[in-house]
């Protein structure tokens, strides 16, 4: 007799650093159902030490496999698996997320009774780069605006509830216009027939454009949870190599540059996201030095503002926010046009 069909493919893949797989894996075991998934995990160039450690926490297990495609920026590895995935739901999850108690099975209910293209649980993250509360929200839903600068449209990412405390979310699920990769369930006959650009960055808003465009469900359940690493463990030198696989400014600005292309918007945060990168390089090296986090937040201000001093950001309006509106106008016509659709 054939074995059944699990609901969910999970797939365990570094984004912004190699350290942390094995923790990954072990809380994945102690929080979630053997009975609802197999997993994948795909080695994306790992020091040895880092991946023998993820490796003994399956020693014990029969329901994972593992892919070895060599030193690639995520949204390649995504590519390259997804036909490897049979399960109706294929779940990304970054190595540097924790599962948290009953995360899953609200995902898969949730998919199952709406049909959504993408479920995604309520994201929180640690404190870390940033202070505040030890646990607070990194993602509840997103909503894409426009704003003109010298009637030129720029694309803003507005992240509802950022940084607000668990217990202020609503109860509801949502819908929202794009997710963000820490952790992400797909419709897996969706997944496969996405176009994944080769992009390190706004790589999720052009998904989320994508499933718009065809008028497909993306959902946040608020009865899941997961909670990343907002780079509060102290790092290893080698998570640098992944780090600037990603966040180099050759591929970040190729990013840019293909997104545009493809859907006819330049973003108004760009320049601050490279910026973003730089201090988050600074916070990776400082926490490999042991520098404790308030005094390696501390120093990254100090440089920071010496910095946008001597080299100001691009930022010429008062306030973008309050002067966007919003991309999608609720009209059924209102859905941008997708202007390219090459993947390079």
């Amino acid at each position: 007799m054939k074995d059944a069909i699990k609901p969910a493919t999970i797939v365990i893949t570094p984004r912004d650093r190699y350290s942390s797989l094995a923790q990954c894996i072990v809380d994945l075991y102690e929080y979630t159902d053997e009975s609802l998934f197999d997993l994948i995990v795909l080695n994306l160039g790992y020091p040895q030490k880092d991946w023998d450690a993820g490796i003994r926490e399956l020693a014990d297990r029969d329901n994972y496999r593992v892919f070895d495609y060599g030193s690639i920026i995520p949204m390649a590895a995504m590519d390259q698996v997804r036909k490897e995935i049979q399960t109706p739901y294929a779940v990304f999850m970054d190595n540097d997320s924790r599962a948290l108690p009953g995360w899953l099975p609200p995902l898969i209910a949730s998919a199952n009774s709406t049909q959504a293209a993408v479920v995604y649980p309520v994201t929180l993250e640690r404190s870390g780069v940033d202070a505040g509360a030890d646990v607070r929200t990194h993602l509840w839903t997103t909503e894409l605006r426009v704003v003109d600068v010298e009637k030129t449209p720029f694309l803003i990412e507005h992240k509802t509830f950022r940084r607000a405390l668990p217990e202020d979310l609503p109860a509801e699920s949502a819908e929202s216009q794009a997710f963000e990769l820490h952790c992400v369930m797909f419709n897996t006959e969706v997944l496969k027939t996405l176009e994944l650009p080769r992009m390190t960055i706004r790589e999720h808003l052009d998904i989320g454009l994508q499933i718009r465009s065809r008028g497909l469900k993306l959902l946040v359940e608020p009865s899941s949870h997961i909670v990343f690493d907002n780079l509060g463990t102290r790092a290893n030198l080698s998570d640098l190599k992944y780090f600037n696989l990603r966040w180099n400014t050759h591929i970040t600005e190729q990013s840019s540059r293909l997104f545009e292309k493809r859907w006819g918007y330049s973003f108004y945060s760009e320049k601050s996201i490279y910026n973003w990168a730089r201090r988050r390089r600074r916070f990776l090296i400082m926490r490999w030095l042991y520098l404790p986090i308030p005094v390696a937040n501390f120093l990254d201000k100090i440089v920071s503002a010496i910095q946008r001093r001597v080299r100001p950001i691009w930022d010429p309006l008062d306030d973008p926010d309050g002067n966007s509106r919003p991309l999608y106008d609720g009209k059924s016509d209102s859905v941008p046009k997708q202007l390219n659709h090459s993947l390079q």
